[in-house]
């Protein structure tokens, strides 16, 4: 099994600085999309350790108005509520310079996830593919976007047929407390990403890293399958 040093990983002094280097990149990165094709898509995460990225790359010198920017995955709660990540990405980085990005959110009518999970796929009919930026977490149970160990769901999450979304019921645990039903994107449009970010910060996310790194069973821990894809345009960037 690798190791992290076999990795493309990079250490960073502090989140602060990790957010600062990053912010640089994908500020490059959705500039040259917009240049190439005139447009640029942008696929975004919720957790603290994206905070600092997403308020600087809210102040970047873009063509705001041409990037889409769409979540990586949402909890089945409507914006306004307890853990929404559309509410975390409005006040974050869709601010100052970013106000006019294009953004798709994907709470869909429904009581379940599944029941919006057409509604939610008709809004990325004209999303920029492939993604130009994906930024991605990591909980310490080993789940990246809403792919969490043993879910309800995780095989169409994991799938690379046509779908982009996939709906899913995790079990739970101490990472997903109450919010159980979830809606994310599939591995098809993140691994067809033209580069990824995968952001992880503290001891204990280098920790979780290691024992990824150490197994083999993807349903005991889902980021495997990124980790175990060398063709994975996949960047790993930790903070002390």
């Amino acid at each position: 099994m690798p190791s992290v040093l076999d990795l493309n990983m990079t250490s960073h002094a502090s989140v602060d600085a990790m957010a600062d280097t990053l912010a640089a990149d994908i500020e490059a990165r959705l500039a040259a999309a917009i240049k190439a094709r005139g447009a640029a898509s942008f696929a975004v995460s919720g957790g603290s350790t994206p905070k600092p990225l997403y308020q600087r790359l809210s102040h970047a010198d873009l063509d705001w108005d041409k990037v889409t920017v769409v979540l990586v995955d949402e909890r089945w709660v409507e914006p306004g509520q307890p853990g929404s990540n559309e509410d975390f990405v409005r006040q974050t980085l869709l601010q100052n310079k970013a106000a006019s990005t294009q953004f798709l959110g994907l709470k869909a009518a429904g009581a379940k996830p599944a029941d919006g999970l057409a509604e939610a796929e008709s809004r990325l009919t004209d999303l920029p593919l492939p993604l130009d930026v994906t930024v991605l977490g990591m909980g310490n149970d080993g789940h990246t976007a809403s792919w969490f160990p043993h879910a309800t769901g995780l095989s169409n999450c994991l799938s690379l047929d046509r779908a982009l979304l996939a709906a899913v019921r995790a079990e739970q645990s101490e990472v997903t407390g109450d919010h159980l039903d979830r809606i994310t994107l599939t591995r098809r449009p993140i691994v067809q990403s033209g580069a990824i970010y995968l952001m992880l910060g503290g001891a204990a996310k280098r920790t979780t890293l290691e024992a990824a790194l150490a197994g083999s069973d993807i349903d005991e821990m889902p980021i495997r399958s990124l980790l175990q894809d060398d063709s994975v345009p996949m960047s790993i960037h930790w903070a002390s």
